[in-house]
């Protein structure tokens, strides 16, 4: 049995295998960049290594390091979650060469596997069945677009390392083939030092429908599917067990060739078969093809654990232990319905880039399971993956999640970073993913309805402007301060909310208040809870760092303006502003150019992601301060766009 694990990783996955080590009496030791030295990873190990510097390169990529850590601190294995170095096939070796248990599969799986286009060959050889495609060596243009022309458009160009969308690009038409491929290869190459690709035809309507599997290096079992077809960048927002509409025959077909694969290259420890699924009818034994394998524990195992009753961390370590699998195929039978969704620090209103900045307020709603590495008072880095956290909801049938979840999701209350909480809420009640029938186009297909915003009420401003006001809490009567002559207390605050400033005249007469904004007066008054309107139920309202959060139909932020302060009144159009610290990938334009709406002016690299900043409105470039390969700040300025109209 294993005495002490060295946990690879950070985050929720590192508090997660913390959890299950500490239930099985394994102690555990914990690694820590300098950002994370007080993180609830480290808070939940009984010791810790500090591993020093901030992004991952100087910490959690430093695997020799992190060996020799392990070995002078006692550590007699090594987990690594997932990401980072968890399908780095020479950790894996150096790991079991330093005489330490390695958590996972074998190096000799993980390269079998870590190349897509040598894995699909290997498949089809295992008689698993694949998309048509171009795996082959040559990656000169001319053969790539060849290919492409011969599968038949569109297409989809994958880097063949790697994961995560990353270098990923979907090609509607030839005349588009040059330029996503070497977008393509660009990302590939800064995210994996890999800039091969392969093409594949398009699957039309598809679903994304992935098998667990487990095996102990002899036999394998698989745990059912998941479903993972919601998705933003070819990236995971929703996931659940078991699919959809999944008839019992295709769930044992896709099982035995899951099987298949992860015996063909003697499969140890969990992992994950990923299938494309042609949606465009009912689901058949022929309509499926494999994509790829991923030699690791998924962010998405929890609602395999929830349908299965199942630990997959402690299979992970029995296994890596030694010993044999814990059941086999016959013994595992799944029962209810579970729903995963990611809660990220984004705004889904730009493009969902990554928000940074310190967790005031962190709540989570009941009767959910929550797999977090955050707490409030965090700071969400742009060093790393800005997921919050990850919410369960399991029910008997899929109904029944799924309203356990919705209700968990309107309780989650966050305060100081922007969130896809209301995105996550609006794509849970969509018509299709309620019934069933989705595929991995409906976020993309459909986003206007599941990122427009709602406008804040009259009630949402005054509950805003009372907050911001920072009166004292309820207790003994405390009058506010200032002088009134036998009349309520006014005083007027500057509220800022989706680009629309308004000035609220508050009137305060003990433990009431009316507020007027516009031609609507709304009473209000202070109870236990803080501020409610009168006659309506209680909304919660959090006031952090100048800014009024208000929980309703959707969460507003309301920025609180000084009046004194002029320059908070006005509007900067026209300035592309790089929204988080970040690298300058290119420029595509020059001082003087002319550009029209939705022109891209530079591609900023930040939180292993990259993100295109366009153009707004039409007009000439002026001010351009950057330049490739350059680090910018978040809130500065690199280029304005002065509108075509202003110069005539």
């Amino acid at each position: 049995m294993i005495r002490k694990l060295l946990i690879a990783n950070r985050g929720e996955i590192a508090c997660r295998i913390a959890r299950t080590a500490a239930e099985m009496g394994i102690e555990t030791l914990a690694i820590a960049s300098d950002v994370d030295a007080q993180a609830m990873h480290v808070l939940a190990c009984d010791d810790v290594v500090y591993l020093g510097g901030n992004t991952p390169a100087e910490s959690y990529l430093r695997g020799a390091d992190i060996i020799v850590a392990g070995l002078a601190r006692g550590a007699d294995a090594i987990h690594p979650g997932y990401g980072f170095l968890s399908e780095d096939p020479e950790f894996a070796q150096a790991v079991i060469d330093a005489g330490l248990i390695w958590v996972g599969p074998p190096p000799s799986a993980i390269r079998a596997m870590g190349l897509k286009d040598s894995a699909k060959v290997l498949m089809q050889e295992a008689k698993v069945p694949v998309v048509p495609g171009y795996h082959g060596v040559d990656q000169s243009v001319d053969v790539l677009q060849q290919a492409a022309q011969d599968i038949g458009y569109p297409v989809l160009i994958k880097a063949v390392a790697g994961g995560g969308g990353k270098g990923m690009r979907l090609v509607e038409q030839a005349n588009d083939f040059a330029a996503h491929l070497t977008s393509a290869q660009s990302e590939a190459r800064n995210s994996f030092g890999n800039d091969h690709v392969l093409v594949e035809k398009f699957v039309s309507s598809p679903r994304h429908i992935e098998i667990q599997v487990f095996g102990d290096g002899e036999t394998s079992v698989h745990l059912y599917e998941r479903d993972c077809s919601l998705q933003r960048r070819h990236q995971k927002v929703v996931e659940e067990a078991p699919a959809p509409h999944m008839p019992d025959a295709v769930r044992d077909a896709m099982g035995r060739a899951a099987v298949r694969a992860a015996e063909a290259i003697g499969y140890s420890s969990a992992g994950t078969v990923e299938f494309i699924v042609d949606g465009s009818g009912p689901l058949t034994a022929d309509s499926f093809f494999f994509m790829e394998m991923n030699t690791r524990l998924q962010v998405e195992h929890p609602v395999t654990e929830e349908i299965l009753g199942l630990d997959l961390v402690a299979w992970q370590l029995r296994v890596a232990a030694g010993e044999r699998l814990p059941k086999q195929q016959s013994e595992i039978l799944a029962q209810g319905h579970s729903i995963e969704v990611r809660l990220y620090a984004e705004d889904p209103q730009v493009e969902f880039l990554p928000s940074i900045g310190t967790l005031h307020h962190l709540t989570f709603g009941p009767g959910l399971r929550v797999e977090t590495g955050v707490e409030t008072g965090c700071v969400v880095s742009p060093f790393y993956d800005p997921m919050i956290a990850k919410l369960i909801a399991t029910g008997s049938d899929r109904a029944t999640a799924l309203q356990r979840l919705l209700r968990g999701l309107r309780l989650t209350q966050i305060a100081g970073v922007k969130t896809n909480r209301d995105f996550l809420i609006a794509l849970l009640q969509h018509p299709e993913f309620v019934a069933g029938n989705f595929d991995t186009s409906l976020i993309g297909r459909d986003l206007s309805s599941v990122t427009d915003l709602l406008a804040p009420s009259p009630e949402d401003w005054a509950l805003a402007a009372l907050t911001a006001m920072e009166l004292p809490a309820p207790g003994p009567e405390v009058a506010p301060q200032g002088f009134t002559l036998f009349t309520a207390l006014r005083q007027q605050v500057i509220l800022s909310c989706q680009d629309e400033t308004r000035h609220i005249q508050v009137s305060l007469n003990g433990p009431y208040a009316s507020a007027a904004v516009d031609d609507t007066l709304v009473s209000l008054l202070r109870g236990a809870k803080g501020w409610c309107v009168v006659g309506a139920s209680h909304t919660t309202v959090i006031f952090a760092a100048c800014k009024a959060y208000v929980f309703a139909a959707e969460t507003f932020v309301f920025e609180c303006l000084d009046p004194l302060d002029r320059t908070a009144l006005v509007k900067s159009d026209g300035a592309i502003v790089a929204p988080m610290p970040g690298l300058v990938k290119k420029v595509f334009v020059s001082n003087g150019q002319e550009v029209v709406d939705g022109d891209p002016i530079v591609v900023l690299e930040a939180m292993k992601m990259q993100h295109t900043l366009r153009a707004a409105e039409a007009g000439q470039v002026q001010q351009l301060t950057v330049r490739e390969n350059t680090q910018v700040d978040a809130g500065q300025v690199m280029a304005v766009i002065i509108p075509s109209d202003e110069g005539e």
